[in-house]
């Protein structure tokens, strides 16, 4: 079922042990890969972190708008990512898509892009855990324990559960999940229908509002809609489990349009509700003062009851683990999916015997994460403020950059290369990814402009001023490879992106991808 330039000889195999290169078949169905790029997505982290920042430095009470506008965009650029999903599945997701639907040369910058920003993301969840960690044990016990242990404990706990198949960190996710999702709808269901010291602020929803700063002294409308999209990060996962789900020709495509429009639904939602449960003046004063938590603690204390202000202390501790494990599974598979076309260590590429899981990727990935605390504790760099807030700085810019680039493989490889024309029609493989990718260039507009207001106190540090540098090195660096080993190494560069699966029964082996255009 794993497709390379060179197909061994012989019958597919048909189970983990018999292909070391082969994550296990079936592991996870269409709910378990919605929870896990909705956990990766981390609602409450989401609402905690960056709607205080939209209502109190941004858009003021036209945030939820700005949500929606954001729903608009994604759900457009995933209409042609979905289509590219349906025929090209592998680990590897942009990394693939990329190589295959457009070249590889810059197929190799969109993976080693994707590949360095989940593996850094991880370390800055762990980040954002351990503050949230210490916070919540100082408050209900009256501890005050290093951030450190809770940051090596959460790593430790991950690396355990990574190595198995990727049902049990879905199992661990939903529970999750559905934690969050329940606590915050109470919150926003109770604020709605009480009212609000203002009664129910409708003008939030007007898309309009999302383009005016809506009063809010000094605010900037493009920090606010950068906080919409950056809450989105992750939805594109769904194609690293293509792999090892049941049907991934059906159930990546369903689950990126579910993700990204249930996501987007529930923001809006759970946004509008607690502006309206603060009211116009007290949101934006409490979103901006110095305790932005407030913004959703507040209303869920007043109209929940204190109860749940503390059930949402140990709920973003939830939420923040979620989606550090939701991370952790998305870097290995990239490692993976790299040392499976020998670009890097090729052990990376192996399967587990047993559990069929990426497991000395997933192990790599934990020591990578373990490393970046150690260096993040010996700088005395503030797990929150500087690690988490930088390295989702550094990802979002990242990954926007590659989805732009997966908009442009759509076209050129249903349009140039004229690859599956039952699948190429004007509006799925054409209009919507120009639209999505116009979106998404956009959005790296909003995020160069915005930077140093989304970095706040660590805009002083020199990690933030490497940001730039970091990104135009990864980009460039990466292509710069390729074009060297399609000159000098050529059995290197035949290698990006090669592998693929094929869920299709006639043939399991893949050729090579079509020559690419000129």
């Amino acid at each position: 079922m794993i497709a390379n330039s060179h197909p061994p000889e012989g019958p597919s195999p048909t189970g983990p042990a018999a292909d070391p290169a082969q994550l296990k078949r079936g592991a996870i169905g269409l709910v378990g890969v919605v929870f896990m790029v909705v956990a990766f997505s981390a609602p409450i982290t989401a609402m905690t972190g960056n709607l205080p920042v939209a209502v109190g430095f941004g858009n003021g009470i036209g945030a939820p708008a700005g949500f929606i506008i954001a729903t608009v965009v994604l759900t457009i650029f995933s209409v042609g990512f979905v289509a590219l999903a349906k025929h090209i599945t592998a680990a590897g997701a942009f990394y693939t898509f990329v190589s295959r639907g457009w070249s590889k040369i810059p197929g190799l910058a969109a993976g080693v892009m994707s590949m360095a920003t989940y593996m850094i993301m991880e370390a800055g969840l762990v980040g954002i855990f351990s503050a949230f960690a210490k916070q919540a044990v100082g408050s209900q016990f009256g501890l005050d324990l290093p951030w450190e242990l809770y940051g090596f404990g959460c790593v430790a706990v991950i690396a355990v559960l990574s190595h198995k198949d990727i049902s049990v960190a879905a199992k661990v996710l939903g529970v999750v999940l559905v934690c969050e999702i329940g606590m915050l709808t109470i919150t926003a269901v109770r604020s709605l229908s009480t009212g609000g010291p203002d009664g129910i602020i409708w003008s939030s929803l007007n898309p309009a509002s999302a383009l005016s700063t809506n009063g809010v002294a000094g605010g900037v409308v493009g920090l606010g809609l950068l906080m919409a999209f950056w809450s989105w990060v992750g939805f594109e996962s769904t194609a690293i489990y293509g792999e090892e789900s049941k049907d991934p020709k059906k159930i990546v495509p369903r689950a990126t349009m579910i993700a990204v429009i249930g996501i987007g639904v529930f923001y809006t939602f759970i946004s509008w509700g607690v502006v309206t449960g603060n009211g116009a003046h007290q949101a934006v004063e409490r979103a901006s003062g110095p305790n932005p938590f407030e913004l959703l603690y507040a209303p869920t204390r007043e109209y929940v009851g204190a109860w749940g202000v503390t059930v949402f202390e140990w709920l973003v501790l939830g939420g923040s683990f979620a989606c550090a494990l939701a991370i952790h599974n998305s870097a290995a598979r990239y490692l993976f999916a790299f040392g499976r076309d020998g670009l890097l260590w090729r052990r990376l590429g192996e399967a587990h015997p047993k559990h069929a899981s990426p497991w000395i990727a997933s192990l790599t990935q934990s020591i990578f994460a373990a490393l970046i605390l150690v260096l993040c504790s010996l700088t005395n760099s503030d797990p929150y403020a500087v690690l988490f807030v930088l390295v989702g700085v550094l990802a979002t810019l990242c990954l926007l950059i590659v989805q732009t680039m997966c908009s442009i493989s759509v076209i050129v490889y249903f349009h140039v290369r004229k690859q599956h024309p039952e699948t190429a029609n004007w509006w799925r493989t054409l209009v919507s990814p120009i639209i999505g990718g116009l979106g998404m260039v956009f959005v790296i507009y909003l995020m160069a402009t915005n930077m140093k207001a989304a970095a706040g106190s660590a805009s002083d540090s020199l990690f933030f001023k490497a940001i730039p540098w970091i990104v135009v090195g990864l980009f460039f660096g990466s292509m710069a490879l390729a074009l060297y080993w399609r000159t000098k190494k050529p059995h290197l560069y035949a290698r990006i992106g090669s592998t693929v699966f094929d869920d299709e029964p006639d043939h399991s082996f893949l050729t090579e991808p079509a020559p690419e255009p000129a």
